[in-house]
């Protein structure tokens, strides 16, 4: 599946580590339980008797700025932080700083740090030490951490997310940023595929639809690996 991907995106097939990354990057995001919006949106439509492609049409337009384009967000980001080190010749560190005061001054939020749950995203770890052994850990890797490290250092820690690490990885792999949504919306189609055809197969029609009160009864855990 990920060769084919890049296949499509790059017109050219990965090495196997390049392959595997990509893998890495779409497994991530596959799916976050019935909360996302993307979830909600096609549960909503799924609960009005519509058809399977329309269901999975809704969710995925529900994909946008704020929910997934984290990914495209923090592209350019990087892309501006890397190419003005490279104009300016300052370290990356002062880079770093500087992208941060001036998100700060504009009282804008930089997109792919910050999680509500971790403290340290494993899923950044993972791709990062995949990113790594491809030959795939340059520069844009590198001014990602830095980032987090300017962070930190203010008595702010704000861990690189999924969606920061997958950035970066995309920026060292040279995608166009316009891409980063289609990595997010490859990776959660499978789940909200999923999501539909339990709620118009199993639920009544035209039910009030609450993302909090759910209960899981699918298969034990086991081991996949």
């Amino acid at each position: 599946m990920s060769d084919s991907v890049y296949l499509a995106l790059r017109g050219d097939l990965p090495d196997p580590s390049t392959g595997k990354l990509i893998e890495a990057m779409l497994v991530s995001s596959v799916d976050h339980g019935v909360t996302p919006p993307s979830v909600l949106t096609a549960l909503t439509v799924a609960s009005t008797g519509a058809d399977l492609s329309a269901c999975v049409a809704a969710g995925v337009l529900a994909i946008s700025r704020w929910h997934g384009g984290a990914i495209e967000a923090c592209m350019y980001t990087l892309y501006d932080a890397v190419g003005e080190q490279k104009k300016s010749g300052a370290s990356v560190d002062d880079v770093a700083a500087q992208t941060v005061a001036g998100a700060k001054a504009a009282k804008k939020r930089i997109s792919g740090y910050g999680h509500r749950i971790h403290t340290a995203d494993p899923r950044t770890t993972k791709l990062f030490v995949l990113a790594a052994e491809a030959g795939h850990s340059g520069p844009y890797v590198e001014m990602a951490l830095a980032i987090a490290g300017v962070f930190e250092a203010q008595g702010k820690p704000l861990p690189i997310n999924v969606d920061g690490a997958m950035a970066a990885v995309l920026c060292e792999l040279d995608f166009d940023p316009q891409l980063a949504n289609a990595f997010f919306i490859m990776a959660r189609v499978p789940g909200i595929v999923a999501h539909v055809y339990e709620e118009r197969t199993r639920e009544k029609p035209m039910r009030k639809i609450d993302p909090g009160t759910w209960e899981y009864d699918g298969p034990e855990r086991r081991d996949l690996t």
